[in-house]
């Protein structure tokens, strides 16, 4: 059983795993995680089985008798799962202190790997090697259809993800009207509810260029969204790792997080490398937090109002 209760990226991040697993293992492969992400592995055809901790008692999970717990979220919760199954359990160095560190000191220790290239250290016991073909994420057809529904007989577009948990992760609202006026392509926008207010402004403004999704499909869709567009444009969120899923060309953009907390878009060794990191290295207040604020703790906001576009606005234009 695999063990990775949320967020979107990070259950993405783990796909390379399960993969590994039931290709070199030939075993049965159950994932444990919290009910709102569930639907993130429904249609993954290696998972056999899934649990949700909401759902799921102990005791019905000891009448799997799993022979290995796979640990990939790490903590006090999932410690307390494995020591009541009682079998054995195999984790990853997470790097919370390395993390705090970079965060709240000079000091630089960070693991130069990626967070995948981790989970794949700690499976060489059990001699599970990584396959280099990098992340996977399945859809449902319903999802891919209406993707293609929404954006009809256009070929290629821009899609610009405005979207992430924290409002730190995300693009201001200058700086995607900013792409938007560069792009030559039509650019459809794709967020949750809370970017609802930033893309109807961003609607208003560029009504022949814009279609705007934000609010109005589930991540699915979006998902689907992505997988058919030319260039993908986010911030540092779960849909920077579906996009590197489907191989797609990134710029990811960084506010107040680092691509060297080990969580940049991942292809594996056997795909080119297609993401562009877009930040202010030299910014001294940055990494403010390893994982997002919701709002500037500096009220400054410099991480992503100080970013330099031009890379971005080359590539839409000669896409």
């Amino acid at each position: 059983m695999i063990i990775r209760f949320s967020s979107i990226g990070d259950i993405v991040l783990t796909s390379p795993v399960v993969r590994c697993l039931k290709n070199q293992a030939n075993c049965e492969i159950h994932f444990l995680t919290k009910k709102a992400f569930a639907p993130l592995l429904r249609n993954n055809p290696y998972i056999d089985d899934i649990h949700t901790i909401e759902d799921t008692l102990i005791a019905e999970l000891k009448k799997e008798k799993f022979d290995l717990v796979v640990d990939l979220h790490n903590n006090i919760r999932s410690h307390k799962i494995r020591w009541l199954l009682g079998v054995k359990a195999i984790s990853f160095h997470k790097a919370n202190i390395e993390k705090w560190l970079k965060v709240n000191t000079p000091l630089d220790i960070l693991p130069d790997r990626h967070l995948v290239d981790r989970y794949f250290e700690a499976l060489e016991s059990i001699n599970i090697t990584n396959d280099g073909q990098g992340l996977d994420f399945y859809m449902d057809a319903e999802s891919i259809d209406k993707a293609k529904n929404i954006v009809g007989a256009i070929n290629d577009y821009a899609c610009l993800n405005l979207g992430a948990t924290y409002f730190t992760k995300r693009i201001t609202l200058d700086g995607a009207r900013n792409i938007i006026e560069h792009s030559t392509l039509p650019v459809v926008l794709i967020g949750g509810d809370d970017t609802v207010g930033v893309s109807e402004i961003l609607n208003d403004l560029f009504p022949q260029t814009v279609i705007n999704l934000c609010g109005k499909v589930n991540l699915q869709t979006s998902a689907a969204i992505i997988q058919r567009a030319k260039v993908v444009i986010t911030g540092d969120s779960g849909m920077m790792h579906i996009a590197a899923a489907f191989k797609k060309k990134i710029f990811s953009i960084w506010g107040n997080t680092i691509p060297e907390f080990g969580m940049y878009p991942y292809f594996g060794n056997k795909t080119e490398d297609r993401n562009t990191s877009i930040e202010v290295k030299e910014l001294n207040c940055r990494p403010c937090s390893k994982i997002g604020y919701d709002s500037c703790p500096k009220q400054h906001f410099k991480c992503m109002n100080d970013l330099d576009l031009s890379p971005i606005y080359e590539a839409i234009a000669e896409v």
